[in-house]
């Protein structure tokens, strides 16, 4: 029960940090320099994910039509959630350039730590999902690509394919978000 309500709600969940970043943080130019590449290197994994495991991601409830295991996912199983910490670890560094060193250290280490919990409960969420719907090819899977480190070189076999037309649809939440994130961090930089 815990893992699925905190699987619906994720999206409130990890507003939370962003809410607290865009109200506390106290962005510097080198801050930004630095966090945002971060950010749009984090957005830039999202995309090409969701390129593969199409909109099936943005539910409230875990599902998947197919077993995906090119792509990203061929590297890593999560790419989604390491695109998002990717993300949130930018900004989270961008809006707090000019915090006293307790306080940055406060609103980093915090938002990358609910983070870090919400994935916590939902990754194995969606694991037991998998596992119950693929049986041993999720298993084969989980076996050969680690959760969150990725490999070096991609896993095969690989099953799946990229459509780029999905991107917009499956996105459209995470570039509103990204996008407020960006206009809070340019009014915090102006307001400096």
């Amino acid at each position: 029960m815990l893992r699925t309500n905190v699987f619906a709600q994720r999206g409130a969940l990890l507003a939370v940090p962003a809410a607290a970043l865009s109200a506390l943080g106290k962005p510097s130019a080198f801050s930004i320099a630095v966090g945002l590449p971060l950010a749009f290197a984090g957005e830039a994994l999202r995309m090409w994910a969701v390129g593969y495991s199409g909109v099936t991601t943005r539910g409230d409830k875990v599902t998947a039509p197919a077993l995906v295991t090119a792509g990203p996912y061929a590297y890593v199983r999560n790419p989604l959630y390491v695109g998002n910490f990717l993300t949130a670890a930018g900004f989270a560094y961008a809006f707090t350039g000019r915090n006293s060193a307790p306080v940055r250290f406060a609103l980093v280490t915090g938002s990358l730590a609910l983070m870090f919990g919400v994935y916590a409960v939902i990754v194995p969420h969606e694991e037991e999902y998998l596992r119950e719907t693929f049986g041993d090819q999720f298993d084969d899977y989980a076996r050969r690509v680690p959760p969150v480190v990725p490999l070096l070189e991609p896993s095969e076999p690989q099953t799946g394919s990229y459509d780029p037309e999905v991107i917009a649809k499956a996105e459209s939440r995470t570039f509103l978000t990204f996008g407020a994130m960006l206009a809070a961090l340019a009014l915090k930089a102006l307001r400096a």
